[in-house]
């Protein structure tokens, strides 16, 4: 196995893992999750729609194909995780409680820059053929 593989084999099990957790965490409306949802400042039924999101991005970034999807999913994560990692900062949380969320955030980065060429978009060549397909018409 190539160490590129191997870095996105890793760095996606460990992203899949991160986001079913806890998205299953705010599903399930645990306790502790809860606390510190309301201690950020976020309403209770914010857990549902982000425990929603969540576990279809992890699903889908493990899923074969779906390329344009993983595009959406890869980029909701590093929203959701710079925007967690801003909220605990606006309420003064602790440098390593800031930085926890960035940490995952640059293994969601080697999971998408590491990604094989199968669950990748099409590369664009930049050429534009709209006149092309206009004067065929």
């Amino acid at each position: 196995m190539s160490a590129r593989r191997l870095v996105y084999a890793i760095s996606t099990a460990l992203a899949v893992a991160a986001f079913v957790g806890s998205g299953l965490a705010n599903l399930l409306r645990l306790d502790h999750v809860g606390h510190d949802m309301a201690r950020l400042g976020y309403p209770p039924y914010f857990m549902s729609v982000l425990g929603t999101w969540k576990v279809l991005g992890a699903i889908v970034i493990a899923a074969p194909r779906l390329s344009r999807a993983k595009e959406w999913a890869y980029a909701g994560m590093i929203f959701d995780l710079t925007g967690a990692a801003a909220s605990r900062a606006a309420i003064g949380d602790d440098v390593g409680t800031v930085v926890a969320p960035l940490a995952v955030a640059a293994i969601v980065v080697a999971s998408w820059a590491s990604r094989p060429a199968a669950r990748r978009l099409p590369a664009r060549t930049g050429v534009d053929h709209s006149a092309a397909h206009a004067e065929a018409a």
